[in-house]
């Protein structure tokens, strides 16, 4: 694992198509019971380097009911993303992770992971890779249908703000998803 991790911090394949150049962020270790897959980092997320440290994070770590010193405790949690640098913004928002990564990196570091009991899939791009034919016809109704995918996945509309409108459409989400969540993250990290 540390020489894999090493070697993608060292990671210059897209380099040419990232405005602010590589700085891959992941946080993973053995012994993690917990994935989260998200899309890439934003541009907070790329200047601090450390996952999440955004108002998604925030609303990520409220949904699974965990202190900032679990999430980022890397012995219960692994981050590893679909695309490990900033891509840059387009017209609405930030640019689809980078494929090179999934391609180069993604299921090496995956089979380093034997202890994962919960994977938290956030987004179209996670759900694409980690859903694949299972994946219902868009991020609502797959969200829709999260127990088809429990106890070892459960996917997630991203936590952005932006997508405070979907969540109020969407008002099972915080009523029947979120409780759930918290629950099953106390089994796998009590």
């Amino acid at each position: 694992m540390k020489h894999l991790v090493q070697e993608i911090e060292a990671c210059t394949i897209c380099q040419e198509f990232l405005p602010l150049g590589p700085r891959p962020v992941i946080q993973v270790h053995e012994d993690a019971k917990v994935l989260i897959v998200g899309q890439a980092p934003g541009i907070r997320v790329h200047k601090s380097g450390k996952a999440f440290d955004d108002p998604s994070g925030d609303r990520l770590r409220q949904w699974m009911g965990i202190s900032p010193e679990d999430f980022y405790d890397s012995h219960k949690i692994a981050i590893v993303p679909m695309g490990f640098c900033y891509p840059g913004t387009g017209k609405s928002g930030d640019l689809p992770p980078r494929k090179e990564c999934a391609e180069q990196w993604r299921q090496q570091l995956l089979d380093l992971l034997p202890n994962i009991e919960l994977t938290i899939v956030i987004g179209n791009y996670a759900m694409d890779w980690h859903l694949k034919d299972s994946k219902e016809r868009n991020l609502t109704e797959t969200v829709k249908v999260w127990e088809n995918y429990i106890p070892a996945i459960l996917p997630l509309p991203h936590p952005s703000p932006r997508n405070n409108i979907w969540l109020k459409k969407h008002t099972y989400f915080e009523k029947q998803v979120i409780p759930y969540l918290q629950e099953r993250i106390k089994q796998v990290i009590p």
